[in-house]
């Protein structure tokens, strides 16, 4: 009786697999793999629950639950979500608009906001005003969905005062870009 050889087995497994294959053939099936991997996620995948974002009272952040749309002076103004500072409609401006003497910064930082009247998201760019000393009157500092330092375009922790003649900080305004989807 022949005994059990496991390693002769391997061996003819190999050398026949070796002998109806070539290096190019692998490596050309390698190849056309990672050629066809990006395309796996454009392939048709039902995303009807992905298209409609969840607005349920359950489902929003604790600003969201309590947020107001009447008085743009307090800090849980519906736009306010992501502000950090003083509100500019405290300090001589508007909720989009720099009191006298402020200049507003070229840039922004950017959060999402519900409107608690018609429950839709919004896109809502924060600038800072600069120039003037801090106007020290209704500071907010409002979180919601905050991302760390390594996204500073989502990020309130940053004096946004980039491209202005001064970067000292006044206050900041909330302006309503448009709907998010």
């Amino acid at each position: 009786m022949r005994k059990f050889d496991a390693d002769a087995m391997g061996e003819r497994l190999l050398r026949r697999f070796a002998g109806g294959t070539s290096r190019r053939g692998i490596l050309a099936r390698i190849g056309t793999a990672l050629v066809a991997a990006p395309a796996f996620p454009l392939l048709p995948v039902s995303r009807a629950d992905a298209a409609k974002p969840d607005r349920s009272p359950e489902a929003k952040t604790a600003f969201a639950r309590s947020a107001q749309s009447k008085d743009d002076t307090k800090c849980d103004y519906w736009r306010y979500c992501a502000i950090d500072g003083a509100l500019c409609t405290c300090c001589g401006g508007g909720i989009h608009s720099c009191p006298a003497g402020a200049e507003p910064s070229p840039v922004s930082w950017v959060g999402t906001c519900i409107n608690p009247d018609d429950g839709k998201a919004y896109l809502i760019a924060y600038r800072d005003c600069c120039g003037k000393p801090a106007c020290g009157q209704c500071n907010c500092d409002n979180t919601d969905r905050e991302t760390q330092l390594y996204m500073p375009q989502l990020n309130n922790d940053v004096i946004w005062c980039f491209g202005t003649s001064s970067m000292e900080y006044h206050c900041s305004t909330a302006v309503l870009v448009g709907a998010a989807s």
